[in-house]
């Protein structure tokens, strides 16, 4: 009996190791599948108790419009059951680089990015077509690299709408004051080519400076009391978005001179609304942010169903809201 004890045990290992193959079905563990087995949607064909990951790469929370595109992504996620991941890149390239790579590395299914830099964002967004996964620019283009969507608001048109109330409320003259957005976002460049073209078809406005404040309250402010000291019989401003010309609506309250200089921007956030409202703010050019992260969300849960998306650009609607509109 101890002479058969060796060939007893090696059937009874091969025949445990059949049974665990048969289990197992060849298959990796969860762990090793990477991204090819998380479809699970509401709707979808993919494995029961699986979702969609989709990273939402913001250049900054620290504006409403912003949190306002967050809010509109993350209630399309909810709706389709799927899991949204937030990244903030604080307007710091080198930060939403990283987040990208981050966002790569964890095999997400989708990446929504809203670039800091449309130019600086591109190798990021080039490491993540070589990693199969499909790209969506929200707001602000990406300078190269293949994208998969771009929504956005028209920009250029943006900016000359809003330019066009004040030179138009202005008589066609006058000096004024342009404050730009972040140096090489797609949405300062189209602004203020919009800006740019309106100028063209008033001779008698003179535009008396040119700043940049990073679409930030803050530096609004700032920005605006040093143009304030430069040119004190200023008549009009455009401020690129919202957030600026609220600040620079606070620097010319402290210089008395609120409403003698008027004021227009983009965006149509609740602040910018209740500033129109209150007649500190001669228009605002609403756009869409919780419109375009829903949409994006939904582009990036097609996209891994397998269903086809605007390879192009789908752009936003705009709406020029002045005081006779704020209401609604």
């Amino acid at each position: 009996m101890q002479g058969s004890r060796p060939g007893l045990l090696a059937a009874l290992l091969l025949s445990l190791a059949l049974g665990l193959s048969a289990c197992g079905g060849g298959q990796a563990p969860a762990s090793q599948q990477g991204s090819s087995n998380t479809s699970g949607a509401s709707g979808s064909s993919g494995s029961s108790g699986s979702k969609v990951t989709v990273a939402l790469v913001l250049s900054t929370l620290n504006n409403p419009y912003f949190v306002t595109l967050r809010d509109g992504a993350q209630k399309e996620a909810d709706a389709k059951g799927a899991h949204l991941v937030v990244y903030d890149a604080q307007n710091d390239l080198a930060k939403q680089t990283s987040q990208i790579e981050d966002a790569i590395t964890k095999k997400v299914d989708a990446i929504i990015v809203n670039p800091v830099d449309s130019s600086g964002i591109v190798p990021a967004v080039e490491e993540a077509d070589k990693a199969g996964i499909p790209v969506i620019a929200v707001d602000r283009g990406v300078s190269g690299g293949k994208l998969a969507a771009f929504i956005a608001s028209d920009n250029v048109e943006a900016g000359k709408l809003a330019s066009e109330a004040l030179f138009k409320a202005l008589g066609g003259r006058g000096k004024v004051a342009l404050l730009m957005g972040v140096p090489g976002a797609s949405a300062t460049n189209d602004r203020t080519r919009g800006f740019d073209q309106a100028l063209g078809q008033y001779g008698g406005i003179q535009v008396v400076a040119r700043q940049t404040a990073n679409f930030d309250r803050a530096q609004g402010l700032s920005v605006m009391e040093n143009i304030l000291q430069a040119h004190p019989d200023l008549n009009g401003l455009f401020a690129e978005n919202d957030e600026m010309a609220l600040g620079a609506i606070q620097a010319l309250k402290a210089a008395g001179k609120n409403g003698k200089i008027l004021v227009t921007s983009i965006d149509g956030t609740a602040d910018g609304v209740a500033a129109v409202k209150a007649g500190d703010l001669l228009v605002t050019v609403a756009q869409q942010p919780s419109w375009m992260g829903s949409k994006a969300v939904e582009y990036a849960v097609d996209l891994k169903e397998g269903q086809n998306v605007p390879s192009g650009f789908t752009p936003a609607p705009l709406t020029v809201i002045d005081k006779a509109h704020a209401g609604q």
